[in-house]
């Protein structure tokens, strides 16, 4: 009994030790007269730093999306990685800082995620506390850390789509609202061809509406399948097979399109990276930020990092 009580009190200082040793800085990275801020947490220097690329939507630094996603699977990622002794950036995406909105209104391009991020990928290969600087890019930010690649050290695509905007949203209204499948599809057409859609149809207004038609027409004209093949450092691929936006078959399709990628599948993992066992859950796990993430991931991303 002694004997297990002393382990139980080693293990918590320990624990306690590891958590009180992790440093924190909060910087704000400017892109024009855009602000960045974000959070960088490191336990000591001179090891691989992860930045955090976010996919699409208003996500903050943690994985939230005001007002509805509160999943915070970015921060449990951070803290999970930051226990192996990986450091870890992430920030507020643009359209998640207030402080933007007079920038905003002018619109936004797909190429400034991409600056955002080469903007955040210069800032750190000047600092020399790191030892190399590896990109994560989630769902949407796996095609822009392959479009950053020669910045970077190692890539991770996590979630991410093989094919293009277009053919990836389409395939999904196949999926859900077939009916729409050939308006959808003209509308894209007329999108390429014009740059603009003139009718939208009401039942896509959230997808077509006037505001993000010119986004929309910057984002379709790159393929993940054939960025890929332009990457030469190392690449992991990853997605979960309970992921109900990115399916299995766009990670073996990506793996397929650079042979020497890895790839890695894990079981009940969904798309904001939790281990979830229903369908309720998988819903669930987007608005309640105490489902866990899959140890599985953190520990092959560690592996890989460290590599």
């Amino acid at each position: 009994m002694n004997r297990l009580i002393l382990y139980i009190i080693i293990h918590v200082i320990g624990v306690a030790t590891a958590i009180a040793q992790i440093k924190t800085e909060e910087i704000v990275i400017y892109n024009n007269n855009i602000e960045l801020p974000g959070t960088l947490s490191f336990t000591k220097e001179n090891t691989p730093l992860i930045i955090w690329i976010h996919g699409s939507g208003n996500v903050d630094r943690n994985g939230n999306q005001q007002p509805f996603i509160k999943a915070n699977y970015i921060k449990q990622f951070r803290d999970s990685v930051n226990k192996y002794g990986v450091s870890f950036y992430s920030f507020d995406k643009r359209t998640a800082n207030k402080k933007n909105i007079k920038s905003l209104k002018k619109g936004v391009l797909f190429k400034d995620y991409i600056a955002d991020v080469q903007e955040t990928i210069l800032h750190f290969k000047k600092d020399t506390r790191f030892a190399k600087i590896v990109l994560i890019g989630h769902s949407q930010g796996s095609l822009i850390a392959m479009l950053n690649h020669t910045n970077a050290g190692k890539i991770v695509s996590l979630a991410g789509p093989s094919m293009s905007a277009d053919k990836t949203i389409i395939t999904q209204i196949q999926e859900k609202a077939p009916y729409l499948d050939s308006i959808t599809k003209a509308h894209f057409k007329e999108l390429a061809n014009t740059g603009s859609i003139q009718n939208v149809n009401l039942m896509l207004q959230s997808i077509f509406r006037k505001e993000n038609q010119s986004f929309l027409s910057s984002w379709i004209k790159y393929n993940p399948s054939k960025e890929i093949q332009k990457i030469a450092i190392p690449v992991l691929i990853v997605n979960g097979d309970n992921d109900l936006q990115v399916k299995v078959s766009d990670a073996q399709k990506l793996h397929a399109s650079n042979k020497n990628s890895e790839l890695l599948i894990i079981p009940k993992m969904n798309h904001v990276l939790k281990v979830v066992n229903s369908v309720t859950e998988n819903q669930n796990s987007y608005t309640k930020p105490d489902f866990p993430l899959s140890s599985n991931l953190i520990q092959h991303i560690v592996k890989f990092v460290n590599q």
